[in-house]
């Protein structure tokens, strides 16, 4: 047990109080910080506070400066909703949401309601982030299958923690890059891999991310991104950002957040404690309402209109 953390470590938990306390602050003084034009001269020094606890560890923090971005509210549920209720949903007066997560048909979610449905969401001016649901582990340990015995497995089910392997994740990649091409996304966006939450990460699971990753790397069509919960947020994104560096990737990979405290609309993705947050997903499994139509819904905040096509097709 390290009862005395890094020095780095330290000063970046004390940074990040720092720059929540500044914003409170700002928010405790009615907007009086704030501008005529809206911009505001404490998110600034937030942002920059923020920069500064990436530099201390070493930490790339190109969404850091998201408090001067603006957040983007966007919403996930597993089955798609209906292209009449996605358009009441995007054009209703006061509409908060600005992008939904489109899920790819995958091991763990074998719906396919969300498939051939990318170009209608466009055209409503709809964002997207792309969720591959691979294997999980829903709180079991995996064990090591024979070829036989995966086989009879997958005959039973396609997601079985017993299929968590550093195979399956590439196999899984490559059925990622397939069903995304297939749906019709640019080269460039990010497909978000979804990993559930676990008490303890096993090594079976390492395995199957980093293989993802790596083959999505490889494959050079999308980029990988990580949908992961708080608890393993600080672990598996050292795992994946390895990866990347020993692909040559010197870029910080796309993570969305599940979890965390104090949640709101109106707060950036990195209030959910960590600096490379890109996605907050505060809120789950809630029935909200837009333009009298009821859903039930996942809540996000992101820095970007659309998580997965940034800087591609959607600004």
């Amino acid at each position: 047990m390290n009862r005395h953390p890094a020095p780095a470590r330290t000063l970046q938990k004390r940074y990040r109080a720092l720059a929540i306390a500044l914003l409170g602050l700002s928010a405790a003084c009615g907007g009086s910080t704030t501008e005529p034009d809206g911009h505001s001269p404490m998110a600034d020094v937030a942002a920059g506070i923020a920069q500064a606890a990436a530099a201390v560890t070493g930490q790339k923090a190109p969404i850091a400066d998201a408090y001067e971005k603006g957040r983007y509210v966007g919403f996930d549920t597993h089955t798609y909703p209906g292209t009449s209720t996605m358009r009441a949903w995007k054009n209703a007066p006061g509409a908060p949401y600005s992008w939904v997560g489109y899920y790819l048909p995958s091991p763990c979610h074998a719906d396919k309601s969300w498939t051939g449905k990318r170009d209608t969401l466009q055209a409503m001016g709809w964002g997207v982030a792309v969720v591959y649901v691979g294997q999980q582990t829903w709180g079991k340990t995996p064990r090591t299958l024979t070829p036989a015995q995966a086989d009879a497995a997958r005959k039973q089910s396609d997601c079985n923690q017993n299929l968590m392997s550093a195979a399956e994740g590439t196999a899984n990649a490559n059925d990622a890059t397939a069903k995304a091409a297939a749906e019709g996304f640019q080269k460039g966006a990010v497909v978000f891999l979804d990993l559930e939450r676990v008490e303890k990460v096993p090594q079976a699971m390492k395995d199957y991310y980093r293989a993802w990753t790596a083959r999505m790397l490889a494959n050079g069509q999308y980029l990988p991104g990580i949908y992961t919960h708080e608890h393993n947020a600080a672990e598996i994104f050292a795992d994946v950002q390895n990866v990347f560096k020993q692909a040559g990737d010197t870029t910080t990979p796309r993570f969305w957040i599940a979890g965390g405290k104090g949640f709101d609309e109106g707060r950036a993705p990195q209030d959910v404690g960590f600096a490379f947050a890109g996605m907050w997903q505060g809120v789950i499994d809630v029935a909200r309402s837009v333009a009298n139509i009821k859903l039930p819904v996942d809540v996000n905040v992101g820095s970007w209109k659309s998580p997965s096509e940034s800087g591609i097709s959607v600004q």
